[in-house]
Parts: C-alpha cells; sequence; structure tokens
C-alpha cells in the first residue's frame, strides 16, 4: 500500500505546543505529521505527498522570513497557516507574503478552528492511480 500525504504538517520548534496542536487535529480526525525544523523531511515535498494545509508557529523560529519565502515555492501561501509570535513577523508581514496569519494570543481550539477552514478550502489532485 502506498504511503498517503498528510492532512496536515505542524512546523513548530516548541514541543508542548506542537504536542498539544497535532492531537488536537487528530482528535478532530485529520492525519497529521508534527515536525521542528524547515525544511520537512523529502518525502513529504514530493508533489504526490505534500500536506493539503501546512501550519507554522514563528515562536523561536530560526529565521522565520527565509522560511516563509522557501515555504512558498513548496506550498501554495493559500495552504499554509502562519502563528504569529512576539519578536518575529507581523501579522501585517505575514499577510503581505500572501499566507493565513493567526495571531498571538491565541489558543489551540482557534489554531484548530482556522485550520479546519483552510482544510475546507483545499483541494489537492492527485496524479492518475494516486488515493
Amino acid at each position: 500500500m502506498d504511503p498517503k500525504p498528510p492532512d496536515v504538517i505542524v512546523l513548530g520548534t516548541e514541543w508542548p505546543e506542537r504536542a498539544l496542536l497535532r492531537a488536537q487535529l487528530i482528535e478532530e480526525g485529520h492525519d497529521v505529521v508534527a515536525v521542528d525544523t524547515w525544511p520537512f523531511p523529502r518525502l513529504y515535498r514530493r508533489p504526490d505527498m505534500k500536506p493539503r494545509v501546512l501550519v507554522i508557529d514563528l515562536h523561536e523560529l530560526p529565521r522565520p522570513r527565509e522560511t516563509l519565502e522557501e515555504v512558498r515555492i513548496v506550498l501554495p501561501p493559500d495552504r499554509v497557516l502562519v502563528v504569529t509570535a512576539l519578536g518575529s513577523l507581523t501579522g501585517a508581514e505575514v499577510s503581505a507574503l500572501g499566507f493565513t496569519v493567526i495571531e498571538r494570543p491565541v489558543t489551540i481550539g482557534q489554531i484548530v478552528a482556522a485550520t479546519g477552514a483552510l482544510l475546507s478550502r483545499s483541494h489537492v489532485s492527485f496524479p492518475k492511480g494516486g488515493p
């Protein structure tokens, strides 16, 4: 059986926040992979394995602007949710790059709801013979 792409990849440097968000998204019925560094594993950059949505938490993320510029090459910005952090890029700066933004202070529930909204809008077409 071929692996299928995850619904969501969560990118965040802080393990507790990443784990809580992943757990809640799984509870909502989504297939979720969590990673702590960019770029995420090569497997998930293949066209047939890209996630439907990428959630990026800017808290303590090294080189946030460079990371977001690189992400735009891998996934369309309308499939990316960025959670802002104090001392990082502002919501306006992130929005100017075309990403969906949710600004701190924010709850896990609010991030999950925003992720669900992006998932409901995302349509991924698979190559012939795909899932």
